[in-house]
């Protein structure tokens, strides 16, 4: 389950393992369209409230997401599975309802090996991004009274592990995606490192200019990476001369928000990203 967070990939994810639908199909890997499971996963758990479902839920749940057959593994995803960008900061706490959503869908799927992906983003960008989807409520409201500098991913990977601790939980960067792109349609799909994937580049394709992103392609038929450390140092090179700046450079501009702030969460973010580095249980995808 790829649980967001808010304002990261823009559904790009999950648009590029829809994809490759039917070579993983070929694998045991479903990847369903979320209309046939977001609606169903949201109102099922929000008529549970927090008490176990009816023995059985599991199997209706199932019969309505999957084609014919059993997949070895099942791929969903939803950014805002947690909450909506506007519940954030709910209550004064960063992402609350972690918890409870966890545990949730935990109880849905009992027996079934439970793997949660999340990316994470500098809160100096995931702030203004987040409130901007709120549709006009006001800043402070939309904190909280949260202070900005006490937003901490580690807190929220930490009530993560307590609430599902056999689940596995992979976090990576925003910043990084462009860099391991590839490395994340394999890790979700659980398959190998070297299979060819369909949407590799999408994100690429996104953010670089299109004649960079020619050049890009020729230098790689040319040049196959020996493995994925060279293939980031070459996307990295390309991205430093090629990328379309309005698409990679962001503009922070919040009420009382000043360059000092900003740099000042950069680097709790930073120290914050090492922190979860340093987890029981969690893998880190780092560029």
């Amino acid at each position: 389950m790829h649980i967001g967070a808010n304002c990261t990939d823009g559904e790009r994810l999950l648009k590029s393992l829809l994809k490759n639908a039917e070579m993983l199909a070929g694998q045991g890997v479903q990847v369903p369209t979320p209309s046939r499971y977001r609606r169903l996963l949201r109102e099922t758990i929000q008529e549970l409230a927090g008490a176990a479902p009816e023995p059985g839920t599991r199997d209706v749940m199932l019969d309505a997401i999957l084609d014919a057959g059993q997949p070895r593994r099942l791929v969903l995803s939803n950014p805002a599975f947690i909450c909506t960008p506007a519940r954030v900061f709910e209550a004064g706490c960063f992402y609350e309802m972690a918890t409870f959503k966890a545990r949730s869908l935990r109880a849905l799927f009992p027996d079934d090996r439970l793997e949660l992906f999340m990316a994470i983003r500098n809160p100096a960008g995931f702030v203004p991004a987040a409130w901007a989807q709120t549709k006009g409520r006001g800043f402070d409201e939309f904190l909280s009274g949260l202070d900005p500098r006490g937003i901490l991913w580690s807190d929220v990977v930490t009530r993560l592990r307590q609430a599902v601790p056999e689940a596995g939980l992979t976090v990576w960067c925003d910043e990084d995606t462009p860099l391991i792109w590839d490395e994340l349609i394999r890790r979700l799909a659980g398959i190998d490192g070297a299979a060819p994937v369909d949407g590799a580049r999408d994100l690429l394709a996104a953010i670089m200019q299109p004649a960079g992103l020619a050049r890009f392609d020729s230098y790689m038929q040319a040049n196959p990476p020996k493995d994925q450390a060279q293939l980031r140092r070459v996307i990295a090179a390309f991205l430093d001369k090629y990328a379309i700046p309005e698409a990679v450079e962001e503009e922070i501009d919040l009420p009382g928000w000043d360059t000092a702030l900003v740099a000042e969460l950069t680097a709790i973010y930073e120290a914050d990203v090492g922190r979860i580095a340093e987890m029981d249980g969690v893998r880190l995808i780092a560029a």
